[in-house]
C-alpha cells in the first residue's frame, strides 16, 4: 500500500496575476510548496508520500473551451497555452520534486488530471499511480470546484482511497466550492 500527493494545476495563469487567476492561488502554491519542501528533505522512510506528482492545463486549441466572451462555468478567457508562462508551475512550488507530470487538456476541454499523459511515456494518471502501487492519494491544488474536483472524483472512480486537503485548494467561488465539496463527500471521497 503506498500513498500519492497529487498536485493539480497550480500555474501562473491559476495564481493573482494570470489570466484566469484564483483568490488565493499564490498562497496554495506557496503552502504546497512548503509541503514538498518538507517531503523533498525527509528520509524516504520517514516521507508521507511514496510519490508527488503534478497535473497541468497545457492547451494548444481546445475549442470551445476558450472564448472571448467566456461563461465562467464551461468556457473561459485563454489560459495555460503551451509554449507560455501562463502554463508554467508557479515559483512558489519549488522545489518540484514531481516524480510525474500529467498534461491535459491540449486539444479538448480537460478538468480532471486522470485524462492527462505523463511526459515520459504517455501513460495516464490511473495506470502510473496502479504501477507503482499506489492505493491512496491525497489531492491538493487550484481549482477546488472544478479541476480538484474532477481530479478526486476520478480518483474514487478509479478504486483510490481518495483525500482533498482543503486548506491546500483555492476555490473559483464560495458557492461553487461547497457544491463540489458535498459532491465530493457524496461520492465517497474524504475532505480534510
Amino acid at each position: 500500500m503506498a500513498r500519492a500527493l497529487i498536485v493539480v494545476d497550480v500555474q501562473n495563469d491559476f495564481c493573482e496575476g494570470g489570466s484566469l487567476a484564483v483568490a488565493g492561488g499564490a498562497d496554495v502554491a506557496f503552502r504546497i510548496g512548503e509541503l514538498l519542501h518538507q517531503w523533498h528533505e525527509a528520509e524516504p522512510d520517514d516521507r508521507q508520500y511514496a510519490y508527488v506528482v503534478a497535473t497541468r492545463d497545457h492547451h494548444i486549441d481546445p475549442g470551445d473551451h476558450f472564448s472571448r466572451e467566456p461563461d465562467y462555468v464551461h468556457s473561459w478567457p485563454r489560459h495555460c497555452v503551451a509554449g507560455t508562462d501562463g502554463v508554467s508551475f508557479h515559483p512558489n512550488l519549488d522545489p518540484q520534486p514531481f516524480d510525474a507530470i500529467f498534461d491535459k487538456g491540449e486539444y479538448a476541454a480537460a478538468y480532471s488530471g486522470f485524462e492527462g499523459k505523463s511526459h515520459e511515456g504517455g501513460h495516464a494518471l490511473a495506470d502510473w499511480l496502479r504501477g507503482k502501487g499506489v492505493t491512496d492519494v491525497d489531492v491538493c491544488g487550484i481549482a477546488t470546484d472544478y479541476c480538484v474536483r474532477a481530479t478526486a472524483l476520478d480518483a474514487r472512480k478509479e478504486g483510490f482511497d481518495t483525500t482533498v486537503l482543503i486548506n491546500l485548494t483555492a476555490g473559483v467561488a464560495p458557492s461553487s466550492t461547497e457544491q463540489a465539496l458535498t459532491d465530493l463527500r457524496t461520492a465517497g471521497v474524504n475532505v480534510t
